[in-house]
């Protein structure tokens, strides 16, 4: 059998690459980090600090439950691709407890991003009033710690069970499938009402029935994005190099592939029905994003976002070709930091202003992510060495 002919334990010059490589993102991240917080003592009126965090926060969780969303999926639909990218979603999810610490400042300045606690303007907007059961410091509190204590039992939960199929227990596989039902259920529940709460209420006059979905969308491509890039990294070392074929990175091409669609038919889908609706209420957010310096960004996005890469991903042999798809990937990932600025930046500038705490803040928090991944990364071999599918994984890779 191949699978018995493998080693899997974490090679030493991998280890040694990895921990050059949480090095230097601990370097970038440290420094990142601490110009963009002494940018909020510099800056008097700190909304520039908090809009910059807020963003840049948001795609650092995308890169957490972003692959355990995929994880959560391979248990409860299979595939090869699952296999191969186990490791990489584990390690990425268990960063959970970086992104709980890095949401603090955000419950800190709520004040500066949410108009709706500011009580004078409640008052003031009788839709927001209709609102504030929902929208009040308590109630959003309380919803925060919802969406993180249910990601962190989730996330220990595939975990532990992981690991203990590692050791051989036979029970670890249906467990693991029976709860990722629910669990699929739970990530789609909190992604949308997690970018309600903390993007879209910034401007809490405004609503869209499109937002959950399009987050939803966006996090899975940030994911699938990731794993591409962090495979192909591998596929330089034992055991990955053993194990990772070109029909494995075909297979997430077509996600990708796919996801970009997804997201195109969401973000049209919410442009058409808004505009095709002229009401007051929700025109103003096509406003701002097409005035001022904003269109321009919303050009790039149609063209990078969707166009560019759709373009390309058609290809069959260029989901197969390890860097070109890697290259792709690696610029999905640039113009999603472009599309979260977009969507969350306007709500308080209605002109296109680049601070640059904008600059500093995704350096400094994606390094500190990266650094703390590149730790649980090499925590447990590079391929989950008794899952079932493992046999099945390798010949499927090996097929004509």
């Amino acid at each position: 059998m191949i699978a018995e002919r493998i080693d899997y334990s974490v090679p030493t010059d991998l280890k040694n690459d990895l921990n050059g490589l949480r090095m230097k993102a601990l370097i970038a991240g440290v420094i990142g980090t601490g110009a963009t917080l002494l940018g909020a003592f510099i800056d008097p009126q700190k909304l520039h600090f908090f809009q910059a965090w807020l963003w840049a926060y948001i795609y650092v969780l995308g890169l957490t439950v972003g692959p355990f969303g995929w994880l959560l999926i391979q248990y409860s639909t299979g595939g090869a691709w699952g296999v191969v990218t186990r490791r990489t979603a584990e390690a990425a999810s268990r960063t959970i407890w970086l992104t709980i610490l890095l949401f603090i400042p955000i419950l800190v300045g709520a004040s500066y991003l949410y108009p709706w606690t500011n009580h004078e303007f409640v008052q003031a907007h009788e839709n927001v009033l209709h609102k504030a059961s929902y929208l009040n410091m308590t109630a959003w509190a309380i919803r925060a710690a919802v969406y993180f204590i249910g990601w962190v039992l989730f996330i220990l939960y595939y975990n532990k069970w992981s690991a203990r199929e590692d050791e051989g227990d036979r029970r670890a596989r249906g467990k693991m499938t029976f709860l990722s039902g629910p669990g699929l259920i739970f990530q789609a529940l909190a992604v949308t009402f997690m970018s309600i709460d903390w993007v879209m209420s910034q401007d809490p006059t405004w609503f869209s029935t499109m937002w959950g979905l399009l987050f939803i969308a966006s996090q899975l491509l940030t994911g699938v994005a990731f794993m591409i890039v962090v495979m192909v990294m591998l596929s330089n070392y034992r055991p990955m190099r053993e194990v990772l074929t070109s029909r494995h990175l075909h297979d997430l091409g077509k996600f990708t592939l796919a996801l970009v669609m997804v997201w195109a038919y969401f973000s049209f889908s919410q442009f058409l029905i808004i505009w095709a609706g002229n009401l007051p209420e929700e025109i103003p957010f096509f406003l701002r994003r097409m005035n001022r310096g904003w269109g321009a960004v919303g050009i790039l996005l149609v063209l990078g976002h969707f166009v560019l890469p759709f373009a390309l991903l058609l290809s069959r042999d260029l989901k197969r070709n390890f860097k070109l798809l890697r290259n792709i990937a690696l610029f999905i990932l640039a113009v999603r930091c472009i599309d979260l600025f977009w969507l969350s930046k306007p709500f308080h500038s209605e002109e296109l202003h680049v601070s640059w705490m904008d600059i500093t803040a995704p350096i400094g928090l994606i390094g500190l992510w990266l650094a703390y991944f590149f730790t649980q990364l090499q925590k447990r071999p590079m391929i989950p060495v008794n899952d079932p599918n493992l046999e099945e994984t390798l010949e499927h890779g090996r097929a004509h």
